[in-house]
């Protein structure tokens, strides 16, 4: 695996157990996860950020201990998805690791109303510092600025809100979603080789994971495969009972489909399944490429129905709060905190297994 050199971009890698930032360039990814026991999250400040990042200072916020203080978590969705289960977890883990006063924890229900709602109450609850899983990119103004009227820090993990950093939020804590398009079309590339008619099942609108992964799939299918036809883009609400439904629409409406990317492994499993309804082996008739990382898609590629899965590490508990820490300690974090993200296919998976979530 690899990430690619971008211009005018600062990298460095983030010591979650360490007390500074080691500059450093961007080369060979080493694949290994970044979870609770392990360093290896990497920090991006962009060329847009000028890479002097956020201050204390600079965001007008208070000096405080994370022990002496009360945390908010905002999750957005409901957890029967396996990203969610392990995002929350984590950030439970590490709170309870280093010492956390009092973790405040709320989930939206997939409702931006509530997540706006639970956000104001944990601020009228005395929260000091909140870390938030953004439902959408928009739609949470209100609770941005409540919290930025009171001087409270927010770090935003997974999803990027449309907002600006170090005045409405700190900064966001997630994956580059463009590059896992990026490496996710790679993967297609090499295991179609470089020929047939894809379908892509689109995540939910009105987020950038979704935009994000489809342009670095798009784009890069463009420039390396020109025997690759994309010929239709559905939504799957990144939902395996929806995943499965568009999938079993685009097989009759397109016969000619050989190759499947979904952008979350939970549409990717409903694909599966409806391959094997339409009398065809997924895997092996239809390929299939994914993003996330959940055990019960790694298990797949081992018995030879999804062909390769791009990771979105959701282990953001340890980078979260090393973050947290060195923003309240005066140090600069930078507009983007990139978690490091490894890759399975059939080579790594019955060995990787016990890596996935």
């Amino acid at each position: 695996m690899f990430q690619r050199n971008k211009a005018m971009t600062i990298t460095a890698t983030l010591l979650l157990g360490g007390a500074l930032l080691s500059a450093c360039t961007k080369g060979e990814d080493t694949g290994a996860p970044t979870d609770g026991g392990s360093a290896g999250a990497q920090v991006v400040a962009s060329a847009s950020a000028g890479g002097a990042g956020c201050t204390l200072q600079s965001y007008g916020g208070t000096k405080i201990e994370l022990k002496d203080a009360i945390v908010g978590f905002s999750q957005s969705e409901k957890e029967a998805n396996p990203f969610r289960i392990a995002e929350t977890q984590s950030i439970k883990d590490e709170a309870a690791k280093i010492g956390v006063k009092k973790l405040l924890v709320t989930n939206a229900q997939s409702q931006l109303s509530k997540q706006v709602s639970d956000i104001q109450d944990m601020l009228a609850q005395g929260a000091q510092f909140l870390i938030i899983a953004p439902l959408n990119s928009d739609g949470l103004e209100p609770a941005l600025k409540a919290a930025a009227d009171k001087k409270v820090p927010v770090l935003t993990i997974d999803r990027k809100v449309n907002a600006t950093a170090c005045k409405d939020y700190v900064a966001f804590l997630g994956s580059n979603f463009v590059e896992q398009g990026k490496r996710a079309a790679d993967a297609m590339v090499k295991a179609t080789g470089g020929k047939g008619k894809v379908a892509i099942l689109l995540g939910s609108s009105g987020n950038n994971v979704t935009t994000d992964r489809t342009s670095g799939f798009v784009d890069q299918i463009k420039a390396t495969a020109p025997g690759i036809e994309i010929v239709a883009q559905q939504t799957g609400e990144f939902a395996r009972d929806k995943g499965q439904q568009v999938t079993e629409q685009l097989l009759l409406s397109n016969p000619g489909i050989t190759a499947v990317y979904a952008e979350n492994d939970e549409m990717a499993l409903g694909a599966v399944t409806a391959i094997k309804g339409a009398g065809k082996k997924p895997g092996v008739d239809i390929k299939i490429v994914s993003i996330d990382g959940t055990r019960n898609a790694v298990e797949a590629i081992t018995k030879g129905e999804i062909n390769a899965v791009i990771e979105s590490n959701p282990r953001f508990g340890p980078l979260a709060f090393a973050t947290a820490q060195k923003f309240l300690g005066g140090e600069s974090i930078p507009a983007n905190v990139i978690i490091s993200d490894r890759e399975y296919d059939s080579a790594n998976a019955a060995a990787s297994l016990s890596s996935a979530y």
